[in-house]
């Protein structure tokens, strides 16, 4: 059990962690919202440790940290798979050429401005969050973003017939491995969020999202890549951040912002 925990951590972050990786990669898969938890909670140190000095006078820069932090724990690997997928999907060609793109580790302009457009939209949501004091929706958009990939693989072929980097973990995943992610997922954002109606909302946005992108994917390349989970996995996270971000705007008593000039 340990040792997915392991391949889960090797998988989604940069931390160096001893042992030895599972043996059925898929094994890993429930594990990822654990992963998850663990790279919110830092993204949220990351800000509250120089906030207790600020006192959350500069909440933009708070939000720098916040995304910078997300990216070295990560070492960009979700971002880089934004890139291929955009540089991929939004160019023309069949099939075979949006994989080939996909694999080229140069980077066009498709997925420079997806990579911008993400990092914008994180900053801007994080901003918020940090002036309303709602980091838990960090912390539940880590969770369920992480949970994400174990959708993908369960519900869409892998679209590669040579395997690739992420062609293990969909050796052998089933029903049961999602089952435990999702629940998994809901149980710690309610222990670590609190009790609260938009954690089971927003875990159901993410998998209506997360369906409607895989199947988007198995009509274009016939199935799903490393690549695409990647891109999943920032687009989900960065529509949990906006919706914590727009809530937090909303008055407890459901009326909306005041805006003053």
């Amino acid at each position: 059990m340990i040792r997915g925990f392991i391949s889960a951590v090797r998988t989604l972050t940069a931390i160096p962690v001893p042992g030895r990786d599972v043996e059925r990669l898929s094994s890993a898969l429930p594990w990822f919202p654990a992963v998850g938890l663990l790279l919110g909670l830092a993204v949220c140190g990351a800000i509250m440790l120089p906030g207790l000095v600020v006192a959350r006078a500069w909440p933009e820069g708070l939000a720098v940290l916040a995304v910078v932090a997300g990216v070295l724990l990560t070492r960009g690997i979700h971002l880089d798979g934004l890139a291929d997928w955009a540089d991929g999907f939004w160019g023309s060609g069949d099939r075979v050429r949006i994989l080939q793109i996909m694999k080229d580790p140069h980077i066009g302009a498709f997925g420079a401005i997806a990579v911008v457009c993400v990092m914008l939209a994180k900053w801007v949501s994080i901003t918020r969050l940090v002036a309303t004091g709602s980091l838990e929706w960090i912390i539940a958009a880590y969770v369920i973003s992480r949970t994400m990939p174990v959708v993908l693989l369960a519900a869409e072929p892998y679209a590669r017939a040579e395997g690739g980097t992420a062609a293990p973990f969909a050796q052998g995943v089933g029903q049961r491995h999602l089952a435990v992610a999702m629940l998994m997922a809901l149980i710690l954002v309610h222990l670590f969020c609190g009790l609260h109606w938009g954690w089971p909302a927003a875990l159901l946005a993410g998998w209506c999202f997360t369906r409607l992108f895989g199947l988007w994917c198995r009509g274009r390349i016939g199935g799903v890549t490393g690549d695409i989970l990647g891109a999943c996995t920032e687009m989900v996270e960065t529509l949990i951040l906006a919706s914590g971000a727009f809530l937090a705007c909303v008055g407890p008593d459901g009326s909306p912002p005041v805006f003053r000039m």
